[in-house]
């Protein structure tokens, strides 16, 4: 099916800048102890033009394993991307660690910023690249999950907040927020992390299917990548609407029928 089918923490939020011709995006990192999910739409808006585009990208080798999420500006994404695989194939020194790959990264971010920016500024464009990179190397004890800003500053996620979204921030954290904690099984995340996707895709008609989803168990430095389409998730998606008027229906309610009793009695004494 058409991706154009259908429309519909104490880190700061990013949010991917709506009109100067940036799209929004959806792409959610969580960490808990077992390993990192990682998901992303992957609708692109170009004028009056929708594609699919991968907003990820995946590096593994002997003892590494990391992925890249991100938001904003295709354009940027790709030329970082392209900088930054270079920078990485030439200083094998920065494999052991993690925040090593993301300083590598961020030091790209802010080449493009110098390179591009004065002419965005100049289109009224923002430079407004937002990276997400999880995974784990050689070194690491553990997984990590890091924010990558556009000023090329970064904070590492968890565990207090164990997950981040950019792009459409508002309409998927009230269900991660509500359910989600460090020690929560990978799948328990994956499963709120499908319900926050499918939230925001319902309210921002910019954000669709397919959806991208990157699975990482802690130690074994491998990433399992799989695309999914609308119609895998359908039946979760109708299930969990259902469940949700029922539990509407089900809500306690004592006080809120008192209230609505008073306000019937008032409208009735007019």
């Amino acid at each position: 099916m058409n991706a154009c089918s259908e429309t519909s923490s104490s880190i700061p939020r990013p949010s991917a800048q709506r009109g100067n011709g940036a799209a929004m995006t959806f792409c959610v990192g969580i960490t808990v102890e077992e390993g990192l999910v990682g998901i992303a739409d992957t609708r692109v808006l170009s004028g009056n033009e929708c594609i699919v585009a991968r907003k990820t990208a995946t590096y593994q080798g002997p003892g590494f394993s990391f992925f890249v999420m991100n938001s904003g500006l295709r354009s940027l994404r790709d030329k970082i991307l392209l900088y930054f695989e270079e920078a990485f194939a030439r200083e094998p020194q920065a494999r052991d660690r993690l925040f090593k790959v993301v300083n590598l990264y961020s030091q790209q971010v802010r080449r493009v910023a110098q390179e591009d920016g004065p002419a965005l500024n100049q289109s009224d464009l923002s430079f407004n690249a937002f990276s997400l990179i999880g995974g784990q190397m050689s070194n690491d004890s553990a997984h990590r999950l890091f924010l990558v800003y556009p000023e090329a500053n970064w904070v590492e996620v968890g565990p207090d907040t164990p997950y981040q979204i950019i792009g459409a921030t508002g309409f998927g954290k009230p269900i991660l927020e509500r359910s989600l904690t460090r020690t929560d099984s990978m799948l328990y995340a994956f499963k709120v992390g499908i319900l926050a996707f499918d939230a925001t895709r319902l309210c921002v008609a910019d954000v669709d299917f397919p959806m991208d989803v990157l699975l990482y168990s802690r130690g074994s430095f491998e990433l399992v990548e799989h695309r999914y389409q609308r119609e895998d998730l359908r039946e979760i998606s109708a299930w969990w609407q259902n469940r949700m008027r029922r539990s509407v229906e089900d809500l306690p309610s004592e006080w809120v029928e008192d209230a609505f009793s008073r306000l019937t009695r008032q409208t009735a004494a007019l």
